[in-house]
């Protein structure tokens, strides 16, 4: 672990690199009332479409720091893609009083623990969603980006059997770190548990002994947020959970991007990783399919990871033609900071006072 005056300096020097996005409202999502206990204080918000099937499919999205359940949406194109293939999504959001820069806190135990914390929280906007409106309990899905895409990593590991398929784009293992150093750590790729000790931490956290989960996993080349290494160790994760090979059964190119495929016993892919050449910290888009917008952390780059997770999920028609990624120059990419600290306080002590409320040690 490093010292505590490396993370302090390391705070220190994230201030101020970050910006908020600018409120967005997207009238199309309805807000969740009156869910549960909600221990872990979040909001959320559904997205209905306009013509609904029975036992249509639900997609939980969970937005990265900074941003905003709506603001995600507009970015990430969900809920028009919802609307055209006729499935629900579940936006669980953020509130300031958890975390002052909006980010899920996938670094503080309490909140990544089966039937504890955030995870709950959201596990408990899901029963209701299912409940009230005829969603197909067999096609829940979760996905998210950075700080999002660590929780979609947790509500995996903690909830196994509630989900058919996950997608983390940016993300970490579960239970990769448990402190604020830590988590700096680990997202620059410094340190952190074994293969087999974050198999172990998967396994414990819910005892349940299968079917898994697929996942997608979307790693850009040029993140310095959250380095490559981390998409790496999640598939280490997750690769004995599914009885496959280290190596990937097949490997393709799209554009100049790559797609790695591990296929179980039965020809089922079960784990993905798309590797997206020369992209910063965000999510992939393609603007041009109409899904989607550009903004922070929301990067054009030829290919939109919302309609490929959704065609792996099989929300989309799988016999649709993949649309090739056209050669882009990398976006530049904004530094995250995951545990509170900010941007408009003037000073060491506020950021550091934040960076503890986010991860509960002071209140």
């Amino acid at each position: 672990m490093r010292s505590m005056s490396d993370t302090l300096a390391r705070l220190a020097a994230l201030r101020g690199t970050l910006r908020a996005q600018p409120a967005q409202d997207n009238p199309d999502l309805v807000a969740l009332e009156r869910f549960g206990s909600n221990p872990g204080a979040l909001a959320g918000y559904t997205y209905l479409p306009s013509k609904r099937g029975k036992n249509m499919a639900l997609v939980v999205v969970l937005h990265g720091c900074t941003q905003s359940a709506a603001g995600y949406d507009i970015g990430s194109g969900w809920s028009r893609l919802a609307e055209d293939y006729g499935f629900a999504l579940l936006f669980p959001e953020q509130r300031r009083a958890n975390n002052p820069n909006l980010c899920f806190n996938w670094f503080n135990p309490e909140d990544i623990r089966r039937d504890h914390g955030e995870v709950l929280s959201i596990r408990q906007m899901i029963a209701k969603v299912v409940a009230e409106h005829g969603i197909d309990s067999r096609r829940l899905f979760v996905t998210g980006l950075s700080a999002g895409g660590a929780m979609a990593a947790a509500m995996l590991a903690t909830y196994p059997e509630v989900f058919a398929g996950g997608a983390i784009i940016a993300g970490l293992p579960y239970a990769s770190a448990a402190t604020i150093p830590e988590a700096f750590d680990r997202m620059r790729g410094h340190g952190g548990p074994t293969g087999k000790e974050l198999e172990l931490r998967l396994r414990n956290a819910s005892g349940h002994k299968g079917p898994w989960p697929t996942l997608s996993l979307w790693q850009g080349t040029a993140d310095g947020t959250v380095v490559p290494s981390n998409a790496n160790a999640i598939v280490e994760q997750w690769k004995n959970i599914h009885d496959v090979d280290a190596s990937p059964g097949r490997v393709e190119d799209i554009g100049r991007h790559q797609r790695k495929v591990w296929t179980d016993a039965h020809g089922v892919d079960v784990i993905e990783l798309y590797t997206i050449a020369g992209m910063g910290h965000g999510t992939p888009l393609d603007v041009g399919t109409g899904y989607g917008a550009s903004g922070p952390f929301m990067l054009d780059v030829g290919i939109s990871s919302t309609v490929e997770i959704a065609r792996s999920w099989g929300l989309v028609p799988s016999f649709e033609k993949r649309r090739n990624a056209k050669a882009s120059a990398a976006q530049p990419e904004s530094a995250a900071d995951p545990f509170g600290a900010d941007s408009d306080r003037g000073s060491i002590q506020k950021i550091i006072e934040d960076a503890l409320r986010s991860a509960r040690l002071l209140r």
